[in-house]
Order: C-alpha cells, then structure tokens, then sequence
C-alpha cells in the first residue's frame, strides 16, 4: 500500500541515487541483522517501515515510495537466496507429481469423527456426502480435509493413536472405503499423528514406519504433526519406502531447513493492520499455508491475510466438540475468495511474486503474481470503509487487457504518462483480484469470471456477522417403575433437595461458550454448572455392573449390537477371563449399556443422581468418604502403556459414600447422561478410572472428585466402547 499521486511504479533514471544511498543504509544494517534487515517473528516476515502508520507524537507518517518498495523487496530477495544456502535447499518434493495437490489444496476442516453430519450412527454409516455438501452449500466446499480421530478422547484407554483409527466403524477396511468417498468428489484426505503419544500402547514398531503403513492402507493423502515444529524427514523416508507419498503438514513452523519436506503447514499467525508476509511461503512459494486461527469467531483477519499471501485457510469449526461455527458473512467471504484461489491457482506459486505492490489507497494491499506472460494481483482493503475509485497503476503496455476477477468484468484503464490506471471498487474489509493478459482472457478465466459475477450481486455488507452458538439437548431417559422394596444388590437413595454444582475437565476451551454441556435448565453449554433441585428418591445399584451380570443378560437375550467391533473385547469366545467375574464389565457402549439396563428393569441414572448418591445427599463432599484423598479407598493406578484388569468392585469398601454405594470412584468410568447437538453427541463420564498413561498433557483427564466430570466425545458403538468404562443402573420406586 502507497499513498500517492504522480509517483511511478517503475525506477526512473533520477531515483538511482536515492535507491543507491538507501541501499547502503541497508547494506550497513546487514551487519548487524546477518542476512536480513527484516528478520521473521515467528512465521511472519515484518513489512516496511513506512506501511505502519504513526501518529505525530511518534514521528510522524511518510508513505512508502518507489525506493522503500524496492529496498524492503531487495532485501527479502537477498534474505531468500541467502537462506535456501545456508540450508542446502532441496526442491524434490515440490516437484513430485503425488504432491502437486497441495500447491492448491487452499480451504481444509480439521473435522471431528464424532461430527454427526459425517458419520449417522443410526444408520451405522458413513455420510461423506452429506458433510460435504453442507460445507458446499455454506461456504462453497473443500479441497482437503484432516480427519481427527484421537484426542481429547485418546487416553481414556491404552489405545493408542492408531488404534483409535482401528476403532472406527468398520475398522481399516471401513475407514478405507470411507477415505475413497471423499476422493470421489475431489477432497484430499489428512490424518493426524501425535509425537507426544508415548504413554499408551507400543506400536511394537518405529514410529514413522507404523504411519506409513497405515496411511498406504487406508489411501490417505497427507498427515497433520500435531503439537509439532516440523515433522522429521524419517517420515517422508518412510512413506516413500512403503510406496505411499504423504504430504506432511507440521502444526507450528518447520526450521527453514525442514521447508522441504514439510510441504505443508499451519499458519499461527499474528494479526495486526498491515497483512505480513508468511516466511515459509516466501522461501517456497509452492509451499502450502492453512491459516489455523479457531478460537477467533471473526476470520476477516484469517481470509485477508491467506488471500493476500495466496495460501489457504484451516475452516475448523468442531472444535472437540465444541461448536465455533462461520458467520454467514465469513462464510460467504471464504466462497468469494476460494472461487478466485482455485481459479488463480497455478500465479500463486510464482517464484516471482512481489508482496505490498504498491497502490493509490491507505489500508489497500497486493501481491504481484507474474506468470508466463500474464500477471494476477490480490488486493485486500483493512479499512473499515469501503474504497473505490483509482486503485493501482500499472505501466501501459499495449495489447494487455485487464479483468476485475471479483466482479466479473473487464477494466477499462486510465491513461496517465507511461502509467495505465486501474479503478475498480472494493468493500469494507473486501477483497480485489486483477487479471493482466494479452487479448481476451481464456475460458477458464472466463468461467470463473461469469460465476463470479452472479456471486459478486449482493454486497458482502448484506450478509450478518453475527456469531451464534448452537443448542444442546439432553436424552431423555425415561423413569422405570421397581418393586416396592429395594431390588437385591441395590440401595435406596432417600431423596431432597440439592444444589447440584459440577464443573467439566476438558483440557481446551477456557469458559467459552460451548464448552461442556447444556442442562434443560441452562440457555447454553458452559464449563461451571451450578442448580437447586429436588433428588427424588432411587434405588441404585450398590457396584458397576459386573462380567458374571453381564454375562446372564446376554444367556438370556442373545443381545449382539449391530456394530460389534471392539464389543466385550477382553471376553474369549463369550467368556469373560477367568477371575474376572466380580470385575466391572467393559468394553461396553452406552448403546450396550440401555439394553442391558432395559433388560434388568432398570435405566441409567442421571448425572445427578450419580453425584447426589456419592456425595450422600445435600453436601459439597469432595469424594464419596469425606473431603480428603484416601489412596486405600481406590485402585492403585495403572501408569504403564498396556491396561491392566481393574480391580474387583468390593476390594475397596473404605471407598463407600454414605449411602453405602460401592465403588463410585478411581475403578472405572460410568456412563451417565448423554447431549446432542447439531454436530456432536457426548456422554457424561463419572468417577474416573484407575489408568493414567504417562508423558503428555493431552491424554483425556480424569475426574475423580464429586464435583467434576468427564465429557466422552462419542463417534459409534466401535469408537466408544473402552477398557476403563462401564456402568451401573438405578430403577425408581
């Protein structure tokens, strides 16, 4: 961006010697920065100086001009070259043919398995189609997707990363055909790896063999290093050991050298009035940025700053379940602009691409991107007003046409000296794109030009930017009429009132809205929970459910659960291990659970209940004995990779709340209540369990105290199903 009226883009004779004395200030200032003047924060490179505005106590403001332009671009020049051989740059994977998706894979989800509009567990299907026309008809589609199967739930068993794919419905052979649906409609396919997990089970193999295998069996595309700063060239090696390219796309920055096989990555950016220029797309301009920025419920800054850098944006709207979704507006803004990258696709790869060219407004930005004899320009507006008129100046040259891509429509240019002026308008907050050609732009420009003219109708101003959130429902489960008396093996609860008060463990999410769950009583989902409410009385189950229990329901029913995988999955030919009868049952959906409980003449109970029960009626009790942690009252953990038996239910008497209910706490999981939404279904966990694998932060937490709870993302019954949770049934008098 310039603020100007005669200047020139092109160098005249007269600007030699300004041009010559700045560049030995610059040269000068090398010395002390080494090989740049404008050394990268992070993963931006710093604009010039003159594009910061300053107010008059500051300095004062001067606008750029011919010379700073070139200066700025001179030095990022040198700065480039000087770096590609201080790391003995290599371009191999950029010009492998399995990897050229990636120089246009410009708009990618990380997506949730447990997202409902992907996959129907009534049906017991995939719906790949159904998730993506929803993004179609929202925000016009994607060009990749990063399927993310592991946490928050991974942790919660000794399952590890893969193993959670494993669990899927249909197993490898499902997720395979499921990877295809998504190749049919054109949409590249990531799955994440997780470096930080060494605490579930041994893969029994090296790790960047173990990913390699794995993604050549289900045909993925690509893999996300999450947590990582570039992913190890071991894992390139790997894939192409196996005979299966894989793009590798790191979380944060990869060192400049690791650019070369890190042939994607997430932008982490900071954003401020001046769109920086992304380093890694500056080194590489093949090199593929998705802007990952999802907490933010406003992305004007994450599609202007991809728009004007030319690389893509990570569209993460299931955040682990919690929903943040796209405003219409940004939805609209991410069709426009992803219309014009994929229509533009192959100039945003130019190695000669010229950021910050220069223009006639304040707060206007554009990227040069020459190409064979054509040239395209990006242009973003950051003011808050909209900006029309004289936009850029070009030199005139004869026989070039120019095309407004945005509104659809040829430009016709201002003669000014040597300079032909182009004028078209751009919105508050909008965005530009220029064609420059020789003679009548081609039919694929002329394609996308016809569509976006249609598109370009309604002004972006017509659409809301108003962020909502989406509600939950709780599942009824219905009350279940007993016997009078107290059924064997279970306790009465006497009733009262309660101020039920619980808080989620959820790792992420702050207290934003959608974070944890919604009960009837609240507006919306948050993490602080606190209501008054009448307990009515109960008879609960005195333990978990156990195998010998288990086992008599399915002598008597035969039950068999549709998607099977995973069920029972420490029985043996419909036989529970031998000791294990007095043993919690696991392995067991919440799906298995209702048919069990339904059996009994029974339900599960709710939340409350649960917590009412363990901490003896109206009292803050922290554990179901008293306010202080007792080791004897629980199971010893487990902390090992491999999951262990948990203990018999009455090995821990001293673990009773007042009620005389038996091993509420540290032995296994419960299932409890269960939440939908519009995307996702979660189930309430209580108690926790006794396995606590070891080395990360982002293993699935526990929640041993009364007043906690864990969420459990819940995908299918195969998905579900886990060797640290079972249940335990209520039935009403």
């Amino acid at each position: 961006m310039r603020v100007r009226k005669d200047e020139k883009y092109m160098l005249r004779p007269g600007h030699a010697a300004v041009l010559g004395a700045a560049f030995a200030v610059a040269v000068a200032g090398h010395a002390a920065a080494q090989d740049t003047k404008y050394r990268p924060a992070g993963q931006q490179i710093p604009a010039p100086e003159c594009l910061t505005l300053r107010e008059a106590w500051e300095g004062g403001y001067s606008p750029c001009n011919d010379a700073t332009h070139q200066l700025w671009l001179n030095d990022l020049n040198h700065w480039r070259t000087e770096r590609r051989i201080r790391t003995g740059y290599d371009d191999a994977r950029y010009r492998m043919p399995g990897l050229a998706w990636t120089q246009s894979s410009f708009i990618q989800p990380q997506m949730m398995v447990q997202d409902r509009y992907f996959y129907d567990p009534v049906a017991g299907k995939y719906t790949v189609d159904r998730y993506l026309d929803d993004l179609e008809k929202r925000y016009g589609g994607i060009d990749a997707v990063l399927i993310w199967p592991t946490y928050p739930n991974m942790g919660i068993d000794d399952r590890n990363q893969h193993d959670m794919i494993h669990s899927m419905p249909g197993g490898l052979e499902g997720v395979h055909q499921m990877v295809e649906d998504f190749h049919r409609r054109g949409v590249r396919v990531l799955f994440p790896m997780m470096m930080w997990d060494q605490g579930t089970r041994d893969p029994g193999k090296p790790w960047p063999q173990a990913i390699a295998e794995t993604m050549k069996e289900i045909d993925a595309d690509g893999i996300n290093g999450d947590t990582q700063d570039g992913v190890p060239l071991a894992f390139s090696q790997a894939s192409d050991r196996v005979g299966h390219t894989l793009a590798f796309e790191p979380e944060g920055g990869p060192s400049d050298e690791a650019l070369a096989w890190n042939v994607m990555t997430w932008g982490q950016y900071k954003f401020g009035p001046v769109p920086l220029v992304d380093k890694f797309k500056w080194l590489e301009t093949r090199h593929m940025v998705n802007i990952s920025d999802r907490w933010a419920r406003n992305k004007t800054d994450d599609l202007q700053f991809a728009f004007f850098n030319g690389v893509g944006w990570e569209s993460w709207e299931n955040i682990w379940g919690i929903w943040n979704g796209i405003t219409p507006r940004d939805a609209e803004t991410t069709r426009r602009m992803a219309a014009i990258e994929r229509g533009v696709a192959s100039f945003l790869t130019s190695p000669d691409w010229e950021p910050y060219y220069p223009t006639h407004h304040y707060g206007v930005y554009a990227s040069r991107w020459p190409l064979n004899g054509q040239t395209v320009w990006t242009l973003v507006n950051r003011n808050e007003y909209d900006v029309s008129g004289r936009q850029m100046s070009v030199p005139v040259e004869e026989g070039v046409h120019y095309f407004d891509l945005y509104h659809g429509v040829e430009l016709t240019p201002e003669r000014d000296g040597s300079d032909a002026v182009l004028a078209f308008p751009m919105e508050a907050h909008g965005f530009a794109a220029v064609l420059a050609t020789h003679g009548a732009a081609d039919a694929k420009m002329q394609d996308l030009m016809t569509r976006m003219q249609r598109t370009a109708v309604m002004p972006m101003s017509s659409y809301s930017d108003q962020w909502k959130t989406i509600p939950q429902q709780l599942t009824t489960i219905p009350p279940i009429k007993a016997a009078g008396a107290a059924p064997e093996g279970m306790v009465a609860i006497l009733g009262g009132d309660y101020v039920f008060k619980v808080q989620g463990i959820e790792i992420e999410g702050s207290n934003d809205i959608g974070v944890d769950v919604q009960y009837p009583w609240e507006d919306m989902a948050r993490r602080f929970h606190e209501h008054r409410m009448t307990i009515h009385p109960i008879y609960m189950d005195k333990y978990p459910v156990t195998n010998a229990a288990f086992k008599k329901f399915l002598d008597a029913t035969h039950y068999q659960p549709a998607d099977s995988l995973n069920f029972l999955r420490d029985w043996k030919s419909g036989a529970y291990p031998l000791g294990w009868a007095n043993k919690p049952v696991t392995w067991v959906s919440l799906e298995d659970a209702r048919a069990y409980a339904k059996w009994a003449g029974k339900r599960l109970p709710h939340e409350w209940e649960w917590q009412y029960a363990a901490q003896g009626g109206n009292s803050a009790r922290i554990y179901p004995w008293g306010d202080t942690w007792e080791a004897g009252a629980v199971p010893v953990p487990v902390k090992g990779r491999s999951l262990t038996a948990p203990d018999n239910v009455d090995t821990h008497p001293a673990g009773a709340s007042s009620f005389g209910v038996m091993d509420l706490v540290g032995n296994v999981w419960q299932w409890t209540d269960e939440f939908i939404d519009e995307h996702t279904r979660a189930a309430i966990l209580r108690g926790g369990s006794y396995y606590q694998p070891q080395g990360s932060i982002w293993y699935f937490p526990q929640a041993y105290r009364n007043d906690q709870h864990g969420k459990l993302l819940l995908m299918a019954p195969s998905y579900d199903r886990s060797g640290t949770v079972g249940f335990r049934c209520v039935s009403d008098p």
